[in-house]
């Protein structure tokens, strides 16, 4: 079987995002679009490797969550 169509088996949307979020934001307020961008770039280029590995990890047990719960949201399970 093929698992659904769901965003909570996106790898980058929980654990790299947030941090991705969390830091571009920490620095300043941005006035455009292509600041923003510029901003997450260069954040992305400073993740460690570790951060990546775990989200990577967690991809099963997000799996599984979305098995358990027949498809239907998980991000509060996580």
């Amino acid at each position: 079987m093929w698992p659904p169509n769901s965003s909570d088996l996106n790898l980058v949307s929980y654990t790299v995002w947030d941090v991705l979020q969390q830091t571009a934001y920490q620095c300043c307020r941005f006035t455009t679009v292509n600041q923003l961008k510029q901003a997450i770039v260069a954040e992305w280029g400073k993740l460690p490797q570790r951060l990546v590995n775990r989200a990577i990890g967690q991809w099963r047990c997000s799996l599984g969550g979305v098995v358990q719960q027949q498809s239907r949201y998980i991000k509060h399970l996580m």
